[in-house]
């Protein structure tokens, strides 16, 4: 697992307005925060940074007054409508410490032919050394009948780490694809057009009258 090297500066305006200022500059307002400490604001360079977060559980090497300090991003605060990034918690961290995170599930294969598959869980929590944090879990369904479904605990888990999700909680169900049923009426009116030899819904031809 790589880290992404950021150089971070002390953050002293608060507030929307500073916020705002600080994103114009192409920056990212961000905490670093745990083990103990008090939570230190800081700006992160825009750019760097939304690179860096398309990787899931990312390692941070936060280098604040020439201070390098491990990091990950527990949470990402975005704007819903412009999708840019608001704020990052980043979370102090120590090489060899194990950390609990939520891990992206991606399933490969395909299921039995004439079946679908529902992705009950995107993610999964797990276990891990900070600094081997896995980017993803895969899942593979690869010739699975309809009927059967695989639940955490079924699924492989990275070397060194462990399993936090309940191990029976399901992650991906394996079905035969449901066809809606027709009302009754419907049905009935199908039916007997089909014997009639009629399109179901078509009005008779009006009779012709005769002329005077």
């Amino acid at each position: 697992m790589s880290e992404f090297k950021l150089a971070a500066e002390a953050r002293t305006e608060f507030g929307k307005g500073a916020a705002r200022r600080i994103r114009r500059a192409n920056k990212i307002p961000a905490v670093l925060y745990g083990h103990g400490s008090d939570p230190v604001h800081i700006t992160l360079p825009g750019h760097e940074t939304m690179l860096a977060v398309r990787q899931s559980n990312a390692l941070f090497s936060i280098d604040l007054d020439g201070k390098p300090q491990l990091a990950v991003a527990k949470d990402i605060q975005r704007d819903p409508v412009r999708n840019i990034i608001e704020h990052v918690d980043l979370l102090i961290v120590r090489r060899g410490e194990k950390i609990a995170v939520d891990v992206a599930v991606i399933v490969t294969g395909e299921s039995a032919p004439g079946t679908i598959h529902v992705v009950e869980s995107q993610t999964l929590s797990i276990e891990a050394d900070a600094t081997k944090l896995p980017e993803s879990l895969e899942v593979s369904i690869d010739g699975m009948e309809a009927g059967t479904h695989i639940t955490a605990g079924e699924v492989t888990m990275p070397s060194g780490s462990t399993l936090v999700t309940d191990p029976e909680h399901i992650v991906v169900a394996v079905s035969e694809p449901r066809s809606e049923a027709l009302p009754e009426d419907e049905a009935a009116e199908v039916a007997e057009a089909g014997a009639e030899g009629e399109e179901p819904g078509a009005e008779a031809p009006a009779e012709e009258t005769a002329a005077e």
